[in-house]
């Protein structure tokens, strides 16, 4: 077993739990689903973006090349007028970090980079994406759900990746082998007053395509 990964027991069939960026090749084993990324984050860093105002946090939906990807973060943070600090610092050296490897596990140089403030139920259904595989991780508010769905219903149980943990999924365009019946959502807050810090990336390998 990679010392990296493991499969544990408090984890749906077909979930890897990674520790660290070396266990990330376990992502494209046949048996996993799913890859959680269970590693240390800046509590001060993810404090700070809890305190924010919603209307500082940014938003955006671009494709770049990956070597693009802190630049444009930058320039999304500048516009929604965040504050500059060392938190600020850590999150954008964090999304670059996460594009990195994440281009680099799904052998493409173009991303599509999805970077919102999110206060409703957007995607509050559990399914499958359309894609190949994508990243979530949630910098503020509550995590990508997830669970098991036998016959197509919702899952009877139902995980909550934890905030600041990146989630490696795969989509429709990747052949389940097998098939292990994991669905996700974007939890449902509307109403709660919650808002929530979300980067979703998608390898793009055909930039010349539709977007």
């Amino acid at each position: 077993m990679n010392i990296a990964t493991s499969i544990s027991a408090d984890q749906p069939a077909g979930v890897s739990v990674l520790r660290d960026a070396r266990g990330l090749k376990s992502f494209r084993e046949p048996a996993c689903a799913a890859a959680l990324w269970r590693r240390d984050v800046p509590m001060a860093a993810i404090a700070w973006l809890a305190s924010l105002d919603a209307g500082l946090l940014p938003s955006g939906r671009v494709v770049l090349q990956a070597n693009a990807i802190r630049e444009t973060t930058e320039h999304l943070c500048d516009i929604a007028g965040m504050p500059k600090g060392e938190p600020l610092d850590w999150l954008i050296n964090d999304i670059d970090s996460l594009a990195q490897h994440f281009a680099d596990l799904m052998q493409v140089t173009f991303l599509r980079l999805r970077l919102e403030a999110v206060a409703t139920n957007a995607c509050r259904k559990f399914h499958l994406d359309a894609i190949n595989g994508r990243l979530v991780c949630t910098y503020r508010g509550t995590g990508t759900q997830y669970g098991t769905s036998r016959a197509g219903e919702d899952p009877e149980k139902i995980f909550t990746a934890p905030t600041g943990a990146p989630i490696f999924l795969r989509g429709t365009l990747w052949p389940p082998e097998p098939e292990a019946g994991l669905l996700h959502r974007s939890p449902p807050i509307e109403g709660t007053g919650e808002t929530r810090l979300v980067l979703v990336l998608d390898p793009i390998f055909d930039p010349e395509g539709p977007v």
